[in-house]
């Protein structure tokens, strides 16, 4: 079964109209009927609220071998769901280097790893690209990231919730809402008092 097909099935179960689970997911209507009529895939993000919606794995929404058969029912449905908070998911990039305690990667759901060769010291980086529903990961991440000011090295990750960007010093979370030119100049100016470059902070969004 196709991932347009169990969507279709899902939200069906569930009692839903295409525009209630769009309301969920933060997309358009059409959106949806694009995914069921396998026109285009969610992205990882959307993905990811599907599945703690329908209360499915990653496995099972991709794997077109594995069927929906043995889903668990979900508590809300209809009108309900539309009013049901969705947890908020954590999409981002973190430098491995960048961190004293490798536990808060236990808290992570990493997607892919890449290896950049950064022409010092250390030769390379180990980037991971994840995505988190931990709710206080913007907390979690503030108390592992690596800091020396007296040599003007402060490590930061950034990663985003939605429309709302995220900058994590040690000890200092620094956020703004995507599309407020205000809001990103104030995270900026605070960037550059901790030595942050201004060609650091191209952050994607």
């Amino acid at each position: 079964m196709k991932l347009s097909e169990k969507i279709i099935e899902l939200r069906k179960l569930n009692g839903m109209t295409q525009e209630e689970l769009a309301a969920i997911c933060n997309v358009s209507r059409q959106s949806i009927s694009k995914w069921e009529a396998d026109i285009a895939l969610p992205e990882t993000e959307k993905l990811l609220i599907l599945g703690n919606l329908f209360h499915v794995s990653m496995d099972v929404l991709l794997k077109d071998e594995l069927t929906i058969n043995a889903i668990k029912p979900a508590h809300s449905c209809g009108n309900n769901a539309v009013k049901e908070k969705v947890t908020e998911i954590f999409e981002g990039i973190l430098i491995k280097e960048s961190i004293n305690d490798e536990n808060i990667i236990d808290f992570l759901n990493i997607n892919k790893i890449e290896l950049w060769n950064t022409g010092g010291k250390p030769k390379y980086w180990t980037v991971l690209f994840f995505t988190s529903s931990q709710k206080d990961l913007p907390e979690l991440f503030s108390k592992v990231m690596l800091s020396n000011p007296d040599n003007g090295e402060n490590w930061f990750v950034d990663f985003k919730a939605g429309n709302k960007k995220y900058i994590v010093f040690k000890d200092k979370i620094l956020k703004y809402q995507i599309g407020n030119p205000i809001e990103k100049e104030f995270v900026c100016s605070e960037c550059r008092k901790m030595g942050i470059l201004d060609e650091q902070m191209n952050w994607s969004e």
